[in-house]
């Protein structure tokens, strides 16, 4: 669909539409370029603070993705507004506000529209240096993978809906979603990374797909090496996966030469948007083998 649309070709746009990254970057001069993102989510937990908490982690994660910094946000909500309650709201925005405290930056104002399935997330503005930008395009032959999160989390809301997600594990899933990817990005920079994508709705195997192919590299990945929390593959062999990891699993397969069963494909495929993990520089090892088309 975006490729439909005209090319931008300006000079200072570093990075747009046409490798898939998590945010559009642009120079402003020799030492700064902005980063710009969007991201909104439909609830995940029932607790509308956690919701804010996780949606506003979610959103600025996009600009840690890229090497970035925040500095300032704009809200955007969609909310139905004959059925909840403005009180609600507030508590989504305060969740939020909880996260832009934690990180440095500004929420200054936002968007509300009616919707009848509530939707929350942030418009957000970073800075970073146009030199050390992390990009889809950036990984290297010989790089090693590095998950700043353990992975699982779709499997894990989805057992909440369910019903059956042990408390031990909501509560770590649900920490690690609203923890900061700020240190991750920093370490990336520091250690001289030039890859990196926010490993979100399209799971492991989707954002790392697509920075393979954006990167020109094949990558080959230690199953046992990848890290979930414990009682995720057994709720994931339950039948606790999300929608989207069956509808996007066909993808996978055209590249993928396993060695492993589906349903670990299907949870390390695509999540639900909240996770906030970022995979920093590229993959090596056995057992599982992706190959550009």
């Amino acid at each position: 669909m975006v490729r439909r649309l005209a090319p931008v070709t300006d000079p200072d746009l570093l990075v747009g539409v046409a490798t898939g990254d998590d945010a559009a970057v642009w120079r402003l001069d020799d030492q700064r370029a902005l980063v710009v993102t969007a991201d909104f989510i439909t609830p995940v937990v029932d607790d509308a603070r956690t919701w804010g908490r996780v949606a506003a982690a979610n959103a600025v994660s996009d600009v840690y993705a890229m090497g970035g910094r925040p500095l300032l946000a704009l809200n955007l909500v969609g909310w139905n507004s004959e059925e909840l309650s403005s009180d609600l709201l507030a508590e989504v925005l305060l969740g939020a506000q909880d996260i832009a405290a934690e990180a440095g930056f500004v929420i200054a104002g936002g968007h509300t529209v009616d919707d009848p399935e509530p939707k929350f997330g942030l418009a957000v503005v970073g800075e970073v240096h146009p030199d050390r930008v992390l990009t889809n395009a950036g990984f290297r032959p010989e790089d090693v993978l590095v998950l700043s999160k353990p992975l699982g989390v779709g499997v894990t809301t989805t057992a909440i809906k369910r019903g059956d997600a042990p408390s031990e594990l909501v509560a770590e899933v649900l920490d690690s979603m609203v923890r900061l990817n700020d240190d991750a990005a920093r370490i990336a920079v520091k250690a001289g990374a030039t890859g990196a994508t926010d490993v979100t709705g399209f799971g492991l195997l989707g954002h790392l797909g697509r920075a393979l192919v954006e990167s020109s590299l094949d990558a080959r990945l230690e199953v046992a090496a990848v890290a979930v929390p414990d009682g995720v593959r057994a709720l994931a062999e339950s039948g606790a996966i999300p929608g989207g990891s069956r509808r996007n699993l066909a993808w996978v397969d055209e590249r993928l030469d396993r060695e492993v069963s589906t349903s670990w494909t299907s949870w390390c495929w695509p999540t639900p948007r909240p996770p906030g993990v970022s995979c920093l520089v590229s993959p090596t090892t056995r057992w599982m083998t992706w190959s550009r088309p």
